[in-house]
C-alpha cells in the first residue's frame, strides 16, 4: 500500500514538472532560433489555404497580410504582382507547395522565405467572427520552418462608436455603419495578432536586438476588439 502511494505521488510530481517545463517561457531567440540563424529579408506571401465555406476569407487574408510583415521590418513581394506570376506558372494552389521544395520561389522571386496560411474557421458569431488560423513561414534555402503560429481568435466587431446606449436601436445603428467593412477589419485584426511575435526584420530599428525578448505562446486563444 505504501509503495503504491509513493508511486502515485511520484507520478503526480512528474506530471507537474512536465507541465511546468512545457509552459516555460522562451525568448524569441530560443523559440525562433532558425529564423535568427537564416535572417530572411524578402518574404513571399502565398495565397491562403481556405478550408472554410467562406470564399471571401482567402482574398481578405491575402490582401491584408503584407502590412504587419512590413511593419515588422521585412521586404514583402507585392501580392498582386506575385499572384499574376503564380497563376501564369500554375503555382496558385498553395496546398501543392507546403511540403514541396521551395527553392523554386527563390529562383522566381528572390524570396528568402515563403508565408503559408491555413484558414480553418471563419464563422459569424454574434457581432463578430470566430476564426482559426495557422501561419507557417518556411525557408526557400533549407525548407525549414522559421516561424509558425496557431491562433483561435474571436474578432469582436462591436463598433468603436457604440457607447453602450440603452436601446437595441443604438447598437443596430452603429452596426449598420460598419457592416460593409467588417470582413476586411476582421482579417486585418487577425493578421496583426498572428504576426505580433515575429522577430524583427532587417528594416526594423530593433533588428537582432529583440532576441532576449520573451516570446508569446505559439498557440493563441483570445478575443480581439
Amino acid at each position: 500500500m505504501k509503495k503504491t502511494l509513493l508511486f502515485a505521488f511520484g507520478m503526480i510530481i512528474a506530471v507537474l514538472v512536465s507541465s511546468c517545463s512545457s509552459s516555460e517561457k522562451l525568448t524569441r531567440a530560443e523559440r525562433y532560433a532558425q529564423m535568427y540563424e537564416e535572417k530572411p529579408v524578402t518574404l513571399l506571401i502565398m495565397p491562403p489555404i481556405n478550408k472554410t465555406t467562406h470564399v471571401e476569407a482567402k482574398e481578405l487574408f491575402y490582401t491584408s497580410m503584407s502590412k504587419p510583415l512590413i511593419d515588422a521590418g521585412y521586404y514583402v513581394i507585392s501580392p498582386i504582382m506575385a499572384l499574376d506570376i503564380m497563376k501564369a506558372e500554375s503555382a496558385y494552389d498553395s496546398e501543392l507547395f507546403v511540403d514541396a521544395d521551395l527553392r523554386i520561389f527563390k529562383s522566381y522571386f528572390g524570396a528568402d522565405a515563403v508565408v503559408f496560411t491555413e484558414i480553418g474557421k471563419w464563422e459569424k458569431k454574434g457581432i463578430g467572427i470566430q476564426t482559426s488560423i495557422v501561419c507557417t513561414i518556411k525557408s526557400t534555402t533549407t525548407n525549414k520552418v522559421l516561424f509558425d503560429r496557431q491562433c483561435d481568435l474571436f474578432l469582436n466587431l462591436t463598433p468603436t462608436n457604440y457607447s453602450g446606449g440603452t436601446t437595441v436601436a443604438d447598437l443596430l445603428t452603429a452596426v449598420v455603419k460598419t457592416a460593409a467593412t467588417d470582413p476586411i477589419v476582421a482579417a486585418r485584426k487577425a493578421n496583426a495578432v498572428i504576426f505580433n511575435d515575429i522577430p524583427c526584420g532587417k528594416y526594423h530599428p530593433l533588428y537582432l536586438e529583440d532576441m532576449e525578448k520573451l516570446s508569446q505562446p505559439r498557440e493563441v486563444k483570445t478575443e480581439v476588439r
